[in-house]
């Protein structure tokens, strides 16, 4: 039988409404891990080993400095044991004991003995480095080059942060230059991740973006101001100065281990770091930032 309503004027088709399901908590997990994705990094992760690598480094420098070179020198072996690991997998061969050993040598001689000694050390390193592979086997030449490219990269560079550690005021400048390299770092994470649109270098690295340098600026411009004002004692214009050559140089920095690491064809270094990777990850952008904000800083902002 037809229903009372069929022949009702005006009448039609019964509209029904749905309401949609509430939100699972698989939906949320999946638009967390989205997320995550699109920042590039566990983020709970990241902060929690952040914090205590934060931490760790403010107590090596302020209780002792001798502290700090051990803490420079067990990091910069890891990322010697990474790149080696990385290269290893393009079957090229670093002489790994002549790098690592001329790579802590540097770290101390910068430390005990200034410039001039950080740089014939690594000239030792990089003749050591020939004597071994020639030794070892044929076909030197490409081993070599990328011995003595490893030793210049990590512990050549990170020797400069030791040179800044050797003042007297040294915790300070190291301090200074740690807060503006990991200040880039979040600024630029946390401006890209929310605002970036457009690349900043897409054939390189897809994820930078302009917003996330703009991020990178005001972070560490502020927290070069708080840095050499508080600690150092400068004028403001010297922190922001050193915060906007920091950003170019770290920028430089971190561009550089990506398009390493895209010719290595890996994504990251190493997974000793959750949230982060591996060391040479964190050092990226702190390395080349180094010698920069030795000179920069030796140069605008005295030792008192």
């Amino acid at each position: 039988m037809p229903s009372p309503d069929a022949g009702a004027p005006g009448s039609g088709p019964r509209r029904v409404a749905v309401v949609p399901d509430p939100p699972s908590p698989a939906d949320d997990g999946d638009r967390r891990r989205a997320r995550q994705a699109r920042a590039g990094r566990n983020l709970p992760a990241a902060v929690a080993v952040g914090t205590a690598l934060g931490v760790l480094v403010a107590l090596a420098l302020f209780v002792r400095k001798e502290a700090f070179v051990l803490l420079t020198a067990a990091a910069i072996v890891l990322a010697l044991w990474e790149l080696a690991n990385a290269f290893r997998a393009r079957r090229i061969r670093i002489p790994v004991v002549p790098v690592v050993v001329g790579g802590v040598g540097m770290l101390v001689s910068a430390f005990l003995a200034g410039p001039e000694a950080l740089f014939v050390t690594f000239a030792l390193t990089a003749f050591s480095s020939l004597l071994w592979r020639v030794l070892d086997g044929p076909n030197p030449v490409r081993d070599v080059t990328a011995g003595v490219f490893t030793a210049a990269y990590v512990p050549f560079l990170a020797g400069f942060a030791l040179l800044m550690l050797a003042e007297d005021d040294g915790p300070y400048r190291v301090l200074a230059f740690l807060m503006v390299a990991i200040g880039s770092d979040i600024g630029g994470y946390a401006f890209g991740s929310v605002w970036g649109r457009h690349p900043l270098a897409p054939n390189v690295s897809p994820k930078k973006s302009w917003e996330g340098l703009l991020g990178s600026t005001v972070f560490a411009v502020v927290l070069g101001v708080l840095g050499v004002v508080l600690g150092l004692g400068g004028s403001w214009w010297a922190g922001v100065l050193l915060g906007v050559v920091v950003v170019v140089t770290a920028t430089v920095g971190d561009l550089s281990e990506s398009l390493l690491k895209r010719d290595l064809g890996i994504k990251d270094m190493g997974s000793l770091l959750p949230g982060h990777g591996g060391i040479m990850d964190r050092l990226d952008s702190l390395l080349p930032a180094a010698p920069v904000a030795w000179v920069l800083l030796a140069l605008i902002v005295p030792v008192a």
